[in-house]
C-alpha cells in the first residue's frame, strides 16, 4: 500500500477532513495531501495535531475542486494516487480493492467504490454519460423524485455489480497516475460539479477504462462543503453543465444550449428557492 496516495481537498471541513485522513490511513495510506481551499478554518492546526506526516497545502483563496485536487496530485508521487472528498470515512479494504481492481486491468485509469449515505442508502457512485434528453429529464423532473425513466437511466439505478461503468463519482476515486498524467487530470475550467463526468468522458477518448468496484466502499456525508456557500454552488453547477455540454455535444445539441441556458436559470431558481426556505436564511446559510 505505499504505492497509493490520496489527495483530500478541504473546504470549511475541518473536523470532518481529519476524519477521513484518519480512515484513509487505517486502510494504510502512506502518503496523504491535504489541499485548502481557503477555507479560513483551523484545518491546518487539527492536522498537525492529529496527523503531523500529512502534506497540507493552503490557498489563499476558494480556488474550486478541480484545481485543488489537481495541485495535491501534483505533490505525490505514487503511482496510484486516490481523489477525497473531505465529508466522508473509508471503511476497511477500500483502498487494497481499488489497487487491485487498477492492478487486474492495465487499460483501466479510474476506479470508484461504492458510496453510501450515512442512513445507508446508496449514492449513484456508477453511471452513465447523459444525453441531452436524460439531462434536462433528470434535471427538472429530479428535483421531485429520482424514480423516473431519465433519471433511472443517468443514475444506473439498481446496478450494483462490478464492472465498466461511463463515470463515476469524484467524491472518491483511485487513478492510475499514468491516466490522470496523459489527459492533465482535471480540466480547471470546472470550479465545482461535471469535472468527474468530464475526467472520464476524457479518459475514454484516450483509450482508458473506468470502472466501478463496490468490493470499495465508503461512507459520504454529502454536501458538507456545499453548505457554506449553496448559492455559489447552485451557480457554479449549472455553469459546469453548459461547458460540459458545449464539450461532448453534437453541433445539433450545441445550438439547444441557448434554450437549455434558461431551462437551468429556471431550476437554478427552483433550487436557490428551496435553499433558502431549507436553511431559513434568504443567502442560504444556516441559521445557529
Amino acid at each position: 500500500m505505499t504505492e497509493v496516495a490520496a489527495v483530500v481537498v478541504n473546504y470549511k471541513t475541518a473536523a470532518l477532513t481529519v476524519g477521513c485522513v484518519a480512515s484513509l490511513r487505517a486502510d494504510g495510506v502512506d502518503e496523504v495531501v491535504v489541499v485548502d481551499s481557503g477555507s479560513g478554518d483551523d484545518c491546518r492546526e487539527r492536522l498537525a495535531a492529529a496527523d503531523p506526516a500529512a502534506m497540507f497545502v493552503p490557498f489563499g483563496r476558494n480556488i474550486g475542486y478541480g484545481p485543488a485536487a489537481n495541485a495535491g496530485v501534483r505533490r505525490t508521487g505514487a503511482p496510484v494516487v486516490i481523489v477525497a472528498n473531505p465529508d466522508l470515512v473509508v471503511r476497511a479494504g477500500t483502498v487494497p480493492a481499488l489497487a487491485a481492481a487498477l492492478a487486474s486491468g492495465p487499460h483501466l485509469g479510474v476506479v470508484g467504490p461504492r458510496i453510501d449515505r450515512p442512513d445507508g442508502t446508496r449514492y449513484p457512485s456508477a453511471r452513465a454519460f447523459p444525453s441531452l434528453l436524460d439531462a434536462l429529464g433528470h434535471g427538472f423532473a429530479g428535483l421531485v423524485t429520482t424514480d423516473n425513466p431519465w433519471s433511472r437511466r443517468y443514475l444506473r439505478t439498481g446496478a450494483e455489480e462490478a464492472g465498466p461503468s461511463d463515470w463515476v463519482s469524484g467524491a472518491f476515486f483511485a487513478a492510475r497516475r499514468e491516466a490522470w498524467d496523459a489527459v492533465g487530470g482535471f480540466d480547471e475550467g470546472y470550479f465545482m460539479f461535471m469535472e468527474d463526468v468530464d475526467l472520464c468522458w476524457r479518459l475514454r477518448r484516450a483509450g482508458w477504462g473506468v470502472a466501478y468496484e463496490p468490493a470499495g466502499l465508503v461512507t459520504h456525508l454529502e454536501g458538507a462543503s456545499r453548505a457554506a456557500a449553496p448559492y455559489r454552488m447552485i451557480l457554479a453547477h449549472h455553469r459546469s453543465l453548459l461547458r460540459y455540454g458545449w464539450r461532448t455535444g453534437s453541433w445539433g445539441e450545441r445550438l439547444l444550449l441557448p434554450v437549455v441556458a434558461v431551462g437551468l436559470a429556471v431550476r437554478g431558481a427552483i433550487m436557490a428557492a428551496r435553499a433558502a426556505a431549507l436553511t431559513g436564511h434568504p443567502d442560504g446559510r444556516r441559521l445557529p
